[in-house]
């Protein structure tokens, strides 16, 4: 499998009042396409600011970021914005829906960031509605949908740009269990697809939903494997 991301020795460090705070520690992560991982750690592990890192939201202190081939440090504010839209998918647990816009509206625009004509926006955005089984709703407004139906949504957009990976922050949060199941098992059908999908979580039962664990506690990677 080809190697899609690679942090070697990520260290991030945030000042309050000129005292310096750690919040990860030589982090180390490879992914290879077509890889379903979960990075499973409680709150204040560092999970999210690692996130931010793998999702180019956030830079590390020190370290090397390689993603797609790419050297993350190497890249300006324009650039990064290109990778968030490119080669990221994001997949948050409030599902951020812009209330006002449509399903299908909702998930044509990051292809509106990109560029894309109306027409093959359009397009696009109706087959990855069908592609979640919403092809039926795409005219309806988030308040119309019910949250399992709204995180599909997210999904679509995530998935829209045909992104390298599909980074999910705990995508089950705000679902009742049986609807969270349902996202998972559309997880499971897109990783089997060959999507390559990173979920953050702190829930071990979602966790193990994935083919690979990655354990994190107080900014340490703890284990690594299937």
């Amino acid at each position: 499998m080809k190697e899609i991301l690679n942090m070697i020795n990520i260290c991030k460090s945030y000042y309050i009042e000129d005292e310096e705070f750690e919040v990860l520690h030589n982090i180390n992560l490879k992914i290879h396409s077509g890889e379903f991982i979960s990075i499973l750690g409680p709150s204040g592990s560092g999970k999210s600011t690692m996130m931010n890192i793998i999702g180019c939201l956030d830079t590390p202190t020190s370290g090397k970021y390689i993603l797609s081939g790419d050297d993350i440090f190497d890249l300006d504010e324009d650039d990064l914005a290109d990778v968030r839209n490119k080669e990221i998918g994001f997949v948050f647990q409030n599902f951020q829906l812009l209330p006002r816009l449509s399903a299908i509206k909702n998930v044509e625009l990051p292809l509106i960031y990109s560029g894309v004509s109306g027409k093959e926006r359009k397009e696009r955005a109706l087959r990855m509605l069908e592609n979640v089984g919403l092809g039926n709703k795409i005219k309806n407004f988030p308040n119309q949908l019910s949250g399992g139906q709204q995180q599909r949504v997210a999904v679509a957009r995530a998935l829209v740009t045909n992104p390298t990976i599909l980074l999910a922050d705990e995508p089950t949060g705000a679902l009742d269990q049986k609807t969270g199941t349902q996202v998972i098992d559309l997880f499971k059908k897109l990783n089997e697809d060959g999507r390559t999908i990173v979920m953050i979580t702190h829930d071990i039962n979602i966790a193990k939903c994935a083919k690979r664990i990655v354990k994190i506690l107080d900014g340490y990677l703890l284990e690594e494997g299937q």
